[in-house]
C-alpha cells in the first residue's frame, strides 16, 4: 500500500513539476522576450490591476522595463502577453494590421464590451461597421454639427456659473453625454423617464476591475450596468422600429435602413454593441482629456494666455462678434491643436491596445508566436526622455511644425494603422470648441485640485472643482 502511494505521490510531484517548468518557460521556435508568466493561470493579473497615483509610466510596465528592457512577456488573465513598449514595434504591429496581427482584446473585455463590439470584429465587417461611423462623425458630418457642439458648450457653461463649486469631470461627461446621445439615439436626459447614463455609469466604475462575477464586487456591478443600459437601446431601436421616422435625423434611423436591407451584413446585435461603444467612448474618454485639459490651464498661466489669445483673434477678426464658429476658424487654432496633442500626450487615457499574432513573427531577434497576445503600450512612448524631451513637463510649443493630425512612431493617443480611432475628430472638434468659449467668455479658479489615479485602462482626474463665472465686458 505505501509503495503504491509513495508512487503515485512522487507521480503527481513530477507532473506538477513539469507543468509549472513549461507554465514559466513557455515553447518557442526561437527566442521569447525575456519577462515572468508568474503564477500558474493566475500569472501577473493582480500586479497589473493595481491602481496608479503617478503621472508617469505604470509601475506595472516601468519596473519590467527597467529589468527586462522595452519588450518582455508575461501572463495576464490566463493568457500569455508580449508587453511591447518598443516604437518601432508598436508601428510594425499597427501596420501589419491584418497580416500578422489583428485586434484582439481578453475575453472579460468582450464579455463588458459585447462579443459583436467593433473592437473584436476584423476584415470586411470591420471596414463595413467604420463606414456607418464616418457618416456620423466624418468631417462633413461635423462641419454641420460644429454649431450644435458649440450650443452644447455655451449652454452647460452658462448653467455652471450659477453654481457655486464645478466637478469637472462629472460636468463635462454629462455635457458630451446628452450631446453624442442625441445625434446617435435622440436620446434627451431632460425629457426621458429613464436615466441611461446612471447605466453607464455604474457600468465604468467596475470596467477596469478583477475579473470576477460575483454580486457585491466591481465587476459585476460592471456586468449589471451594461446590462440595463443595453435593455434601454434595445427598446429604444424597438420603439423607432414600430415608429419609423420619414426623415433620417439620428444614427438609429441609418440602422434601421442598414438592417432593412436584404443584402445587409448588419445584425440587431452588432448594431447595439456598436451603439453602446460609441455612447460609452465619446463621452467618457473626452470627458477625462478635458478635465485634465481644465486642470492643466489652471496650473499653466503662460498656456493659458496663448490660448486665449488664439480665441480672442479669432473673434476680432469677424464682422460681427457674437456670430458662431465657422469650419475655417476651427481649423485655423494651430496652438489649440498643439495644446490637445500635449494633453492627450500626457492623459494616456488609452494605455493598453491589444493585439494577437495571426502566426510565428520575428522581431529585433525576439519571436512572438502564433496566438500570442500583444499589449501595445502608448505611455510608454509618449513618456519616453528619447522621444520627449522632459516628458512628464506639459509644454505645448514642443509640437509646434509637427503634423498633428494622425499617429506616428511616438504618439498613438489614438491608436493606429487601419484601426487609427475614427471618433478622433469628433473627439477634437468637441475640445476645441469647449475651450474656445471657456477661454473667451469665462474665468475660473480651481477650488479642490483632485487627484489622478491611474488603472489599467483610464485614467481619472478625481475631485478636481472649480469654481466658474463669466468674464466682465
Amino acid at each position: 500500500m505505501f509503495p503504491a502511494a509513495f508512487y503515485i505521490g512522487a507521480l503527481l510531484i513530477i507532473a506538477i513539476t513539469n507543468w509549472l517548468y513549461h507554465w514559466r518557460n513557455p515553447r518557442c521556435n526561437g527566442v521569447l522576450p525575456p519577462g515572468s508568466m508568474g503564477w500558474p493561470l493566475i500569472g501577473e493579473t493582480f500586479q497589473f490591476f493595481a491602481p496608479n497615483t503617478s503621472s508617469d509610466i505604470p509601475p506595472f510596465v516601468r519596473q519590467r522595463m527597467q529589468r527586462y528592457g522595452p519588450v518582455f512577456k508575461t501572463s495576464l488573465v490566463g493568457r500569455p502577453v508580449i508587453v511591447s513598449t518598443d516604437a518601432d514595434l508598436n508601428y510594425f504591429i499597427f501596420q501589419q494590421e491584418g497580416q500578422l496581427f489583428q485586434s484582439w482584446y481578453p475575453d472579460t473585455f468582450t464579455e463588458i464590451f459585447g462579443r459583436q463590439n467593433v473592437g473584436s470584429l476584423h476584415g470586411f465587417m470591420y471596414k463595413y461597421l467604420k463606414n456607418m461611423v464616418l457618416n456620423l462623425f466624418g468631417p462633413e458630418s461635423l462641419k454641420k454639427m460644429l454649431p450644435e457642439v458649440e450650443q452644447a458648450s455655451n449652454r452647460n457653461l452658462e448653467r455652471w456659473t450659477s453654481q457655486s463649486i464645478v466637478e469637472v469631470k462629472e460636468a463635462t461627461a454629462k455635457m458630451i453625454f446628452d450631446l453624442t446621445a442625441k445625434k446617435l439615439i435622440s436620446y434627451d436626459s431632460e425629457k426621458s423617464t429613464e436615466n441611461l447614463r446612471e447605466n453607464f455609469v455604474a457600468f465604468i466604475q467596475g470596467l477596469i476591475s478583477f475579473p470576477v462575477d460575483i454580486p457585491g464586487t466591481a465587476y459585476h456591478k460592471c456586468l449589471q450596468g451594461r446590462k440595463k443600459a443595453m435593455k434601454m437601446l434595445k427598446n429604444m431601436l424597438q420603439e423607432r422600429r414600430e415608429r419609423p421616422r420619414k426623415v433620417r435625423s439620428d444614427f438609429f434611423d441609418y440602422v434601421l435602413e442598414e438592417l432593412q436591407r436584404e443584402d445587409t451584413l448588419l445584425t440587431e446585435a452588432i448594431a447595439l454593441d456598436l451603439m453602446f461603444v460609441l455612447l460609452f467612448a465619446s463621452f467618457e474618454t473626452t470627458s477625462l482629456a478635458l478635465t485634465l485639459a481644465t486642470k492643466l490651464l489652471v496650473e499653466h498661466p503662460l498656456v493659458l494666455k496663448k490660448l486665449t489669445e488664439e480665441h480672442e483673434a479669432i473673434i476680432k477678426r469677424r464682422e460681427n462678434p457674437d456670430s458662431g464658429l465657422t469650419w475655417s476658424e476651427y481649423k485655423s487654432m494651430r496652438f489649440t491643436f498643439q495644446f490637445i496633442n500635449e494633453t492627450v500626450r500626457l492623459a494616456n487615457i488609452v494605455p493598453g491596445i491589444f493585439r494577437k499574432a495571426m502566426r510565428e513573427t520575428k522581431f529585433k531577434g525576439y519571436t512572438i508566436p502564433a496566438g500570442w497576445a500583444i499589449m501595445v503600450c502608448p505611455p510608454a512612448v509618449h513618456l519616453d526622455p528619447k522621444k520627449y524631451r522632459d516628458p512628464l513637463d506639459f509644454n505645448p510649443w514642443r509640437w509646434e511644425g509637427i503634423d498633428t493630425n494622425g499617429a506616428s512612431r511616438n504618439f498613438m493617443a489614438f491608436g493606429g494603422g487601419m484601426r487609427f480611432c475614427v471618433g478622433t475628430d469628433f473627439t477634437k472638434v468637441q475640445m476645441a470648441v469647449f475651450l474656445h468659449c471657456l477661454v473667451t467668455k469665462y474665468k475660473w479658479k480651481a477650488i479642490k485640485g483632485g487627484d489622478i489615479l491611474r488603472t489599467p485602462g483610464l485614467q481619472f482626474p478625481n475631485g478636481f472643482h472649480i469654481h466658474i463665472s463669466e468674464k466682465v465686458k
